[in-house]
C-alpha cells in the first residue's frame, strides 16, 4: 500500500488535489481510499488530505500518520506544520518551491524530491497562486505512480468541466514538464 499526504492551505484545492488523483489511480485499476480532512479550516489555514493507493481492497479509513509519499501544494505550509511528521523512510516528497534543492532542508527519510515552481507558473496561467493542478503533474512525474493521461482525465471528469477546464489541463501539463526531480543516496550508519 502506498499512503499519500497532501498539505496545503484552505482554499487551495489540497481536499480537490486528492480527489482527482484518486480518480486517475481507479481509472487504472487501483485500490484507492482519498480521506479529505475538514474541520474548521478557514481559507489559508493549513489543511491536509489523505490517499491510500493499493492493489488489494483497502479497509483502512482514518488518516495518515505513517505516510510514503508528502506533496505540498503550498511553499508556505512547512512553517506553520511539520509535513514530514511520521514520514516512512526512502519516502517521496513534492513541494511547490522556486528554490533549488540546495536551499532546502530535507529529512533523511526522503531519497526522492520533485520540485515545482508552481506558484511563478499558476500566476502565469490563472492569474492566482492556485497549485493543486500543476502539482498533480508534479506528482505522476515524480512517483511514476499515476500517468499524464489518467490525471488528464479525471481533471476532464471533474468540476473543471465548463469553468477553466483549459487552463488545468495546461497547468497538469506544465506541472509534469516543469518539474525537477532528484534522487538522494542516503548512507548507510555504520
Amino acid at each position: 500500500m502506498v499512503e499519500i499526504r497532501i498539505h496545503g492551505r484552505g482554499g487551495q484545492g489540497a481536499v480537490l488535489a486528492g480527489g482527482i488523483l484518486a480518480t486517475a489511480m481507479v481509472n487504472e485499476g487501483h485500490y484507492v481510499v482519498a480521506v479529505p480532512s475538514f474541520g474548521f479550516e478557514r481559507r489559508g489555514a493549513p489543511v491536509a488530505s489523505f490517499l491510500r493507493m493499493d492493489t488489494k481492497e483497502i479497509r483502512q479509513m482514518t488518516n495518515i500518520y505513517r505516510p510514503d509519499c508528502v506533496l505540498c501544494i503550498d511553499p508556505t505550509v512547512g512553517r506553520a506544520v511539520n509535513v514530514f511528521d511520521g514520514m516512512r523512510d526512502n519516502g517521496t516528497w513534492l513541494q511547490t518551491t522556486s528554490k533549488p534543492l540546495a536551499e532546502l532542508q530535507v529529512p533523511d527519510q526522503v531519497t526522492t524530491v520533485g520540485l515545482c515552481d508552481a506558484v511563478t507558473i499558476a500566476l502565469d496561467i490563472f492569474k492566482r497562486p492556485i497549485t493543486n493542478t500543476l502539482m498533480l503533474g508534479a506528482f505522476a512525474k515524480t512517483t511514476g505512480l499515476v500517468s499524464l493521461d489518467s490525471l488528464r482525465a479525471a481533471v476532464e471528469d471533474s468540476d473543471f468541466r465548463d469553468a477553466g477546464l483549459k487552463q488545468n489541463l495546461l497547468a497538469l501539463e506544465r506541472g509534469y514538464n516543469e518539474t525537477t526531480v532528484h534522487k538522494i543516496e542516503r548512507r548507510e550508519a555504520a
